[in-house]
């Protein structure tokens, strides 16, 4: 699959997602406690089949403004089982040494609020100390970034498949900070489409024919074609310059250099792969190529058009000043993977726009933060800190709850310590998640998101020129329009 997010993710047991249901919570108590005694049940087991039902999709509403798609803050629950880790410890050294993301007074205002919760009881004493199969549950106040107010086109539908045309800067599935804004959460809720299986992904600022099955028989039957590379994927885009008119094959190899910041590159060390590309038309100044890539890898064709001097017009990674004066031609880059992400990340920071890259100030602020393997672009459903909430964008970790969330202390001028509990419990709204107009009017107290200022990306820097035109299978055949920027005739 061309221009794909992040390979297969393992499973993920603390955020629900399209392959397991919403995770229960353990059986009420049934046997007698001596005292003192804290009684621990047994796991239930996840049921199978598609998660996202009616009353995850009442969590929260969308509005418009300037162009933009927006979901109003609402109260989320983040649910963990007790890591093996962790059995031993005290509650608090868990916090303190595994999740960073909040100072310590964040939890002990958190338990005083009763948005701590062990086992379905209210957490009372930070330093009780964690038992195998705990249940840890977790209720924040959860913001989200815009995307494109472009409505999903739905191209074709029938028993088996429904076929939409995505627009630019959705990611597919929940991840990271992303889950009412993305196109499963946006069909199920404006379509009555629910229940669907993802047969292919695209990268969040790529935009185009994205395919869904109705069921598991057709997703396994499309998904045996795709293994046999029976799968024909076209693309189209807009490069920099003037591209040959001959048709040029790329076989370079591609190498992920950062997963959290979503960067990768052109290394010996990398996975093979295989683009071929030919030029449709030329303005004077930039270039429409179609794209044909042979192999799925990770920001295949970006990368592989960067290598060849030609890097998409608007591409927020791979057209930035970041990579030198040669912006990644020919590999050459002239600094180490460290500097390069640095550099990235602070012309992004200085032009206000790290929300394109799918992350957030606190998501870097720590120099304890480690690249915990996900692409901004992730489209697999997941998140990344079981208890805080936070984005760290880690679709592909083997293990949550380590150091790798960024530490993002909450302002100085907030003392958590003092806070009327009366008063956060009276924002904090339904337990279970679902929210109300208050959620969204009035700020909450303990949310880092509700006293940060954040400048609203335009339409403009939500689209780039990267386009799935076609797929094709055995049995199927479907295409979208060309896209606007895509015509011969088009100027900036």
């Amino acid at each position: 699959m061309a221009e794909p997010g992040p390979g297969p993710s393992r499973a993920r047991e603390e955020e629900p997602g399209p392959a397991g249901k919403e995770e229960a919570a353990p059986a009420p108590k049934k046997r007698r406690l001596a005292g003192g005694e804290r009684y621990v049940p047994p796991p239930r087991k996840l049921n199978t089949g598609v998660s996202f039902g009616a009353e995850h999709f009442a969590e929260t509403s969308y509005y418009f403004e300037g162009g933009l798609r927006k979901v109003r803050p609402y109260y989320f629950d983040f649910r963990t089982y007790c890591k093996g880790r962790w059995v031993g410890r005290s509650l608090l050294e868990v916090f303190g040494t595994e999740f960073r993301a909040q100072p310590l007074a964040y939890y002990r205002a958190a338990a005083r609020a009763g948005r701590l919760r062990l086992n379905e009881e209210p957490v009372r004493d930070l330093d009780i100390v964690l038992k195998n199969n705990d249940f840890l549950r977790n209720t924040v106040h959860r913001h989200e970034p815009p995307v494109t107010a472009q409505p999903i086109r739905i191209l074709a539908e029938d028993e088996e498949v429904v076929v939409v045309d995505k627009p630019s800067s959705l990611p597919v599935h929940p991840c990271g900070r992303f889950r009412h804004n993305t196109v499963i959460f946006i069909l199920g809720k404006e379509h009555g489409l629910r229940e669907l299986h993802t047969l292919h992904r695209l990268d969040r600022m790529t935009s185009g024919v994205l395919m869904f099955a109705k069921s598991a028989a057709v997703s396994k039957r499309i998904d045996e074609q795709v293994r046999q590379r029976q799968l024909e994927k076209e693309y189209v885009c807009r490069v920099v310059g003037e591209f040959p008119e001959h048709e040029v094959v790329c076989e370079e190899p591609i190498l992920v250099v950062s997963y959290k910041v979503g960067v990768c590159r052109v290394d010996p060390k990398g996975k093979p792969c295989q683009t071929l590309f030919q030029r449709l038309s030329y303005n004077g100044s930039s270039s429409v190529v179609r794209c044909l890539p042979c192999t799925g890898r990770t920001h295949q064709i970006r990368v592989h058009l960067q290598f060849l001097g030609h890097p998409i017009v608007n591409d927020p990674i791979y057209n930035m000043e970041a990579w030198g004066p040669h912006r990644g031609k020919g590999g050459r880059i002239g600094k180490t993977d460290e500097e390069l992400l640095k550099d990235l990340v602070e012309e992004h920071r200085s032009k206000q726009s790290l929300e394109v890259l799918g992350i957030g100030e606190e998501d870097l602020n720590s120099s304890e933060s480690k690249d915990c393997g996900n692409s901004g672009d992730c489209t697999k459903s997941a998140e990344a800190d079981p208890i805080n909430g936070s984005s760290c964008l880690a679709e592909d970790k083997k293990d949550l709850g380590r150091n790798d969330v960024a530490a993002c202390p909450l302002n100085s001028d907030i003392n958590l310590e003092t806070l009327d509990k009366d008063k956060e419990l009276s924002l904090c709204g339904n337990q279970d998640g679902q929210a109300g107009e208050k959620s969204w009017e009035e700020k909450d107290p303990l949310c880092v998101e509700c006293r940060t200022s954040r400048r609203d990306p335009s339409p403009k820097e939500l689209v780039m020129f990267l386009h799935a035109l076609r797929y094709k299978g055995a049995d199927f055949e479907y295409c979208s329009s060309m896209p606007e920027w895509a015509m011969e005739d088009w100027e900036e």
